[in-house]
């Protein structure tokens, strides 16, 4: 009985292989961030580092985005990241808009609500020092404040 189990489970997980889509790298157009504002390479290594793999269509999927149910996991998390702000669409939003989108960006990188801690466990690289907060939470302040004058 417990090996008909675990071939039922094994099975079943070739199975979930089958099914799932991850959204395919799009090379950056006239619409992405760094296209429309002109950043300092130290910020726009930063933000690609620890920012684009979710918030932007530039996503470089690791090994284990290929392992269903851990594909569709991560997927759902990329997409609902996407939602809240896709830097590959910036041009695309309103002055207003992305005022508000920089002002969440400083704070949420201020309050260490990101990178998420479950993004850092397992990509150590994208653990932010000290400096590095204070460099981006600046240029965010100021492109917020850039389209808060336009607005």
């Amino acid at each position: 009985m417990k090996s008909k189990i675990i071939i039922f489970i094994i099975v079943l997980l070739v199975i979930f292989q089958f099914f799932g889509e991850k959204t395919p790298y799009q090379e950056p157009t006239s619409a992405d961030l760094f296209a429309v504002e002109n950043a300092p390479e130290e910020v726009k290594l930063l933000i690609q580092k620890n920012c684009y793999d979710c918030h932007s269509n530039q996503v470089n999927y690791p090994w284990y985005s290929n392992v269903a149910p851990v594909s569709w996991w991560l997927q759902s998390h990329i997409d609902e990241a996407r939602e809240h702000l896709n830097f590959s669409n910036w041009a695309d939003y309103k002055a207003d808009k992305k005022a508000h989108k920089m002002e969440e960006a400083w704070e949420e990188v201020e309050e260490e609500e990101m990178p998420l801690p479950s993004y850092t466990y397992v990509h150590w690289e994208a653990n932010l020092s000290e400096a590095e907060k204070e460099i981006l939470i600046d240029w965010f302040k100021e492109i917020e404040g850039k389209y808060k004058k336009s607005s």
